[in-house]
């Protein structure tokens, strides 16, 4: 039987995937070391090891992500933006609208209905509209990442931030700590305005239903609900972090 892998090394965590016949053997997430190489290689051994396969067995390899173009066992780096339409339409091969909420930055990608992309758009170089705005607030609340999108739900009043830039942002955020206003309402008002460039994001590529998201962001409750405040439904799939990954895994295959 052929093996193909997939990784992606993002700036925050990496994932890898190994597949055959578009089935998933074994799949990795961890946090990235400040080599890359390392971080990559480190993966496809865990990945070996979890799949209980060896180098040679692997027939093809494509790196994607932040750091995925300089891994030496690569056979091939693509955009995430291609890895990212591969796996999510494999996943629901519906989806016209993605959103890729990622460490550093976010992208939204439209897809014809053969799952082709059509046109996609990135977000700004300031990370206000990705996870690291998220991050930010986070460590001036003191907060887990893990726990800041139940938590946001719960607000009743939330702020609103004055400014779209994370470095900003955190001043801001720090303001509303000494004035006594409540997490769970900063947490709110944080994800609202994420919400709100990510979705100003699709409609730019020109937002059509079925939509999907994808990365880090597919994981936080109170970013999905906030996102589907403003009037659109997202598909969620079960692993959002590893689609990128899956993407990257099933093009080596469809391409060898």
């Amino acid at each position: 039987m052929a093996w193909f892998l997939g990784i992606d090394i993002g700036s925050r965590t990496s994932k890898g995937i190994i597949v055959s016949e578009g089935k998933q053997k074994s799949s990795l997430v961890f946090a990235t070391d400040v080599d890359y190489r390392i971080t990559a290689q480190k993966l496809r051994d865990e990945l070996l090891n979890k799949a209980s396969l060896h180098q040679e067995d692997i027939v093809y390899t494509i790196t994607t992500g932040h750091g995925g173009g300089i891994i030496p066992f690569s056979n091939r780096h693509m955009t995430d933006i291609q890895c990212c339409a591969m796996g999510m339409s494999h996943i629901f091969p519906e989806v016209r609208t993605i959103i890729d909420v990622q460490g550093q930055s976010s992208q939204a990608i439209k897809l014809d209905g053969e799952g082709q992309v059509v046109n996609f758009m990135i977000s700004e170089i300031c990370a206000g509209g990705s996870g690291r705005f998220l991050d930010v607030i986070t460590n001036v609340l003191q907060i887990d990442l893990e726990k800041i999108g139940e938590l946001s739900l719960e607000s009743t009043n939330p702020v609103s931030f004055t400014t779209g830039c994370a470095v900003f942002g955190e001043s801001e955020a720090v303001s509303m700590v000494a004035e006594g206003i409540p997490k769970e309402d900063i947490l709110g008002g944080v994800h609202k305005a994420v919400a709100g460039k990510l979705f100003s994001l699709m409609e730019r590529v020109g937002l059509e239903e079925p939509c999907a998201i994808s990365g880090g962001g597919g994981l936080n409750i109170g970013l999905i609900r906030r996102l589907e405040g403003l009037g659109v439904r997202l598909l969620v799939p079960p692993q959002p972090q590893l689609v990128n990954a899956l993407g990257a895994a099933l093009i080596a295959e469809r391409e060898h």
